[in-house]
């Protein structure tokens, strides 16, 4: 039976276990990335391993997300993060030279690679036929330090490509449109993995954009072909040596398959407040829109700002509409004014904003009171964009654009025929400001401001747990939930005691009250969830916060891949429901004993009983051997220590 491209870059990858799906494995990783939100932490902890250098290919350390310097703390942050470059070896990408994953993309990505990110949207890096996964900022410094990364295997989940998208239809509306059959739970324990002869007609930069998207799906990560799209795409970046091709064989077989002729797409558009509630941009087009931004790791591409480029020639945006854009990166940026293309977007009204994240992590922009916000972002969770009970919807730069000029959401085809797009042959590489890694004979001070605090210590797990139930939630809880982003928030990342003020903040503004008053008695906590419980971002702030705080459990009917790892490896036990109806008999305030939950994890045990207010519910245990100990341990750095 022939593999994948997925199962052949996994076997070529693979140091412990077997491809069989459901079982652990263990992949080396041939490059990691961070971000500043999560990178900072992530140094700390690698710093906590005690390794003199990073050990992997090739590692980069990126300043894309908390660029505004409203006071001194993300400066020291940003200064920090470029001394621990010098001092461990790393790639530094200052502030302002572009978003994580469009950068990568560019200048490091290569086809057949694995690549770690602290950040969800990592499997970006799938457009270019690489294996790119998300995960917490542990996880990606274990990496750094030569330790595998530890996965289940997951199943293989082919969509066929078929036809080719018609004019101003748009890559993300590929995405948009699995989104609507499968839901942000679709891809939760698959890789999803593109063929078919529709995948020929899809550049580089569209493919990026589905792997980017495909995040929304819960799934491991997303994949193409490495084909003559990709080499083209080398050439042009002046890196033609480093691409192979790469494809499934002709008897490849994937666990499930669906097809998708792009011919008969049309623009899509996701409405507020997830990124499945999925329409036809036409079911809602007239809408009155206040915001405009085009930008993110999704969408701010050279091609993506080319194209609203020339659709604004010779136009004007609403002047009741702010319409802002984000570039992806310095390169795509430089070539875009190199092209004559800056200027259509200046006269036409936009904002152009500093190359980085921004808006989409509600660091600014943030959008008026009850007014319609359209971005070519990737998530529009409740809140998420720093205004309460926003309104934001998701689509494709031609939808942005075109809705950007009438002042309401406007279905593109209206606006006539679709201009030409060119792209440069060879593009000019944008990289000026990246720094390499120093020598490792070099004499470096890491400089560290008041505002990163030591990592915490966290004990080890009792034989018996005695806790609340601080929190009852439902059900796609994301991470935003947990520990929301956003201006105020963001800059706390390297300073847990500051962040852990915020822990479900925006649910219950008491809750890291109620849990110190607990914890002054000597009480530990428990949350209870719905399913997907911890989608969202990989940001591991989500666990290790509320296990600063006394978090040691958690009970929901289904976890999120990422959160689920970023638990473990803090040390809270993450359990689910045997029965999902006894959800209901669990309230908040509830006393809580798990007899024997050492043993339980340690002898390998799949279920448990949670005894709540007296009363028994049935809880399951899913985890490897490894997780076990780790569990037991206290969390991945005790477990590390002592191995």
């Amino acid at each position: 039976m022939g593999l994948t491209v997925a199962e052949k870059i996994l076997q070529a990858h693979l140091v412990e276990g077997e491809l069989k799906k459901g079982e652990e494995i263990a992949l080396r990783i041939d490059q990691t990335l961070t971000q500043d939100a999560t990178g900072t932490m992530a140094y700390l902890e690698f710093e906590a391993i005690g390794i003199p250098r990073v050990k992997t290919e090739l590692s980069v350390s990126y300043v894309d997300h908390n660029l505004v310097q409203s006071d001194f703390r993300n400066a020291d942050d940003h200064r920090f993060l470029q001394s621990v470059a010098r001092k461990f070896g790393l790639w530094f990408s200052p502030p302002g030279n572009g978003i994580c994953h469009q950068v990568h993309l560019e200048r490091f990505g290569i086809p057949g690679k694995t690549l770690l990110g602290s950040d969800s949207h990592t499997p970006t890096g799938g457009g270019l036929g690489m294996l790119a996964m998300g995960a917490g900022g542990l996880d990606v410094a274990m990496a750094m330090a030569g330790k595998p990364f530890y996965l289940i295997m997951p199943k293989i989940f082919g969509i066929r490509l078929t036809g080719r998208l018609q004019p101003w239809v748009a890559a993300r509306d590929v995405l948009l449109e699995v989104l609507r059959q499968l839901t942000v739970k679709g891809g939760v324990g698959y890789i999803m993995e593109y063929f078919g002869p529709g995948v020929a007609e899809l550049s580089v930069t569209d493919r990026a954009t589905i792997t980017n998207f495909g995040a929304e799906l819960g799934a491991t990560t997303s994949v193409f072909p490495s084909d003559e799209n990709t080499r083209q795409f080398l050439v042009a970046q002046g890196r033609e040596d480093q691409w192979q091709e790469l494809k499934a064989d002709e008897d490849a077989v994937y666990d499930r398959v669906i097809e998708i002729d792009m011919s008969t797409l049309e623009p899509m558009i996701a409405c507020p407040s997830s990124p499945d509630n999925v329409v036809k941009v036409s079911e809602v087009a007239g809408k009155p829109v206040a915001q405009v931004l085009i930008g993110s790791c999704t969408n701010s591409s050279l091609r993506d700002l080319t194209a609203v480029a020339r659709i604004l020639e010779g136009r004007e945006t609403s002047r009741d509409v702010s319409f802002e854009v984000n570039p992806g990166s310095r390169q795509a940026l430089e070539n875009l004014t190199a092209q004559g293309n800056l200027l259509p977007l200046l006269q036409a009204g936009a904002r152009v904003h500093q190359s980085g994240c921004l808006g989409c992590i509600g660091m600014g922009q943030a959008p008026p009171t009850s007014a319609i916000s359209l971005r070519t972002f990737s998530r529009n969770f409740p809140g998420r964009s720093g205004t309460q009970n926003d309104q934001v919807y998701l689509c494709s730069p031609e939808v942005a654009v075109a809705s950007a000029i009438t002042g309401v959401i406007t279905d593109p085809r209206d606006l006539g025929d679709y201009p030409e797009v060119t792209l440069p042959e060879k593009y000019l590489p944008g990289d000026e400001r990246i720094e390499a890694p120093w020598p490792e004979n070099a004499e470096v001070e890491i400089i560290r401001g008041p505002n990163i605090a030591p990592f915490p210590d966290f004990t080890d797990l009792p034989e018996t747990w005695k806790g609340r139930v601080m929190l009852k939630v439902g059900d796609n809880i994301t991470t935003d939930h947990i520990m929301p982003a956003g201006a105020k928030i963001l800059p706390l990342r390297s300073n847990i005691p500051a962040i852990s003020e915020y822990v479900f903040h925006a649910v219950d503004p008491d809750f890291a009250t109620n849990m110190k008053q607990a914890a002054e008695q000597g009480v530990a906590g428990m949350i209870v969830g719905g399913d997907n419980y911890g989608q969202g971002s990989s940001r591991e702030h989500a666990a290790l916060a509320p296990r600063y705080l006394g978090v040691q459990v958690k009970l929901v009917k289904s976890f999120a891949r990422i959160h689920k790892a970023n638990l473990i490896n803090f040390g809270i036990v993450p359990l689910c429901f045997a029965n999902s109806e006894d959800y209901d008999l669990v309230e908040q305030g509830a006393e809580v004993v798990i007899p024997g939950i050492r043993e339980a994890l340690a002898s390998g045990q799949d279920s448990l009983t949670v005894e709540v207010n007296g009363k028994p519910v049935a809880a399951t245990i899913d985890l490897s051997p490894r997780h076990r100990e780790i569990l037991v341990a206290g969390g991945l750095l005790n477990w590390a220590r002592g191995a």
